[in-house]
């Protein structure tokens, strides 16, 4: 599918992958000396002490394919993929830093636990400075008649939101062995083969890097897991397959290159989508930590962690088959195969209770103190009840006329 120039995105590939081979036991080694490791607790899945700054080896081997790329093209007339379109002007010398932004924001983090509000300023930053480097959507084409929508200045602050979005719903979805590493592999190989099809090449450059790195940490990462990605990896992840997506953009961005990137992380997005409904139904902060993502509703189906995985892999897979198929074919079938996607992810969604709470405030009735309770302790079904009770109550209120059947 990627044609007879398919050579240096598979040496691209290759370099990642090796690299991210070598260098993931040098990063277990400086997590252990920085102390940067999950250890066990009611919040964690894992039963052992867990190193993770895995980042630093994705890290590495995007710096090793970045190397690769330099040395191809310079040796070796590989063609020159540091060149955007006639219509961007990319500067890829503050993207770089963008990186390297996120990345050191992910490792303080593994090492010293920031305040959420400053990992958000941190990951502000560097989408801030992407921007800066003209990495921005563009004009939208309106499909709903001529013309094209003019963002005009609304693209900057939409791209930054757009790539915060981007990283944290990687972030998000980074619970069990493998999983954030292995749905960006599949991602970034099926946004490879949508880059090298229109013709991207900085798209496509990055993606191979970026899915020989995912393969090559899953070597470590795989359950049972010696080593975690942590916000090191996670972040940078989410940072560059939103990069990616916005540089496989053209000129004036479609609603199928808007939907594309959409669907290739549907999971992540499904999970942050219900994560932030799950708790504010229960009245808790949207970043309150909860045990309510996919991953943890399949633990409870009965599902081992490895299952869970590979169950979660072949739901992306399938997202990504349909994401190809809809550049393959005309308008209305294209909404159509985005409609059945969507509507089977949320009906998945729906049967693993997703958007159902795990946590709820519950007031002691002995000390008057508010806690947090769990669905395993019995003052959540109390709580439960209580808070549909009132719910009716105001619902009456505002419609008297049910009450008297009318």
């Amino acid at each position: 599918m990627l044609g007879p120039d398919a050579f240096p995105y598979l040496v691209l590939f290759l370099a990642a992958l090796v690299t991210a081979l070598a260098a993931t036991p040098l990063a277990r080694v400086i997590a252990w000396r920085l102390d940067a490791v999950d250890y066990p607790s009611a919040r964690r899945i894992n039963r052992e002490p867990t190193p993770r700054m895995g980042g630093i080896a994705v890290f590495l081997a995007l710096l090793a394919a970045l190397g690769t790329q330099y040395w191809g093209t310079t040796f070796l007339d590989w063609p020159m993929v540091f060149q955007p379109a006639p219509w961007l002007s990319v500067d890829y010398h503050l993207l770089g830093v963008s990186f390297v932004i996120i990345f050191l924001v992910g490792a303080a983090d593994d090492v010293w636990q920031l305040h959420p509000l400053a990992k958000l300023a941190g990951q502000i930053a560097a989408a801030v400075v992407a921007v800066a480097g003209g990495l921005i959507i563009g004009n939208v084409s309106n499909p709903f008649g001529q013309g094209d929508v003019m963002l005009g200045w609304v693209a900057y602050p939409a791209t930054v939101a757009y790539l915060v979005a981007y990283v944290n719903i990687i972030n998000l979805i980074d619970g069990l062995d493998g999983l954030a590493a292995g749905i960006t592999c599949i991602a970034s190989a099926t946004m490879l083969v949508l880059s090298a099809q229109a013709g991207r090449l900085d798209a496509a450059a990055l993606s191979a890097a970026l899915c020989g790195s995912t393969l090559g940490f899953l070597r470590y990462n795989f359950h049972p897991a010696s080593i975690f990605l942590g916000d090191s990896g996670s972040l940078l992840l989410g940072f560059a397959l939103g990069t990616i997506s916005l540089l496989n953009v053209n000129r004036v961005a479609g609603l199928t290159t808007i939907i594309i990137p959409l669907v290739v992380a549907g999971i992540p997005i499904i999970d942050t989508f219900s994560a932030i409904v799950r708790r504010r139904r229960a009245h808790v902060g949207v970043s309150h930590a909860d045990k309510g993502h996919i991953h943890h509703r399949l633990i409870a189906e009965g599902f081992d962690q490895r299952q869970a995985v590979l169950f979660i892999y072949a739901w992306t897979a399938l997202l990504c088959l349909g994401s190809y198929v809809m550049t393959q074919v005309t308008l209305w079938p294209r909404v159509a195969i985005f409609v059945i996607l969507v509507a089977a992810s949320v009906g998945f969604a729906g049967r693993l209770h997703l958007f159902e709470p795990v946590l709820l405030h519950h007031r002691d009735p002995k000390t008057g103190d508010d806690e947090l309770v769990t669905p395993d302790d019995p003052a959540f079904e109390q709580e439960e009840e209580r808070r549909l009770e009132a719910k009716e109550e105001r619902r009456e209120e505002r419609w008297p006329h049910r009450r008297s059947g009318r």
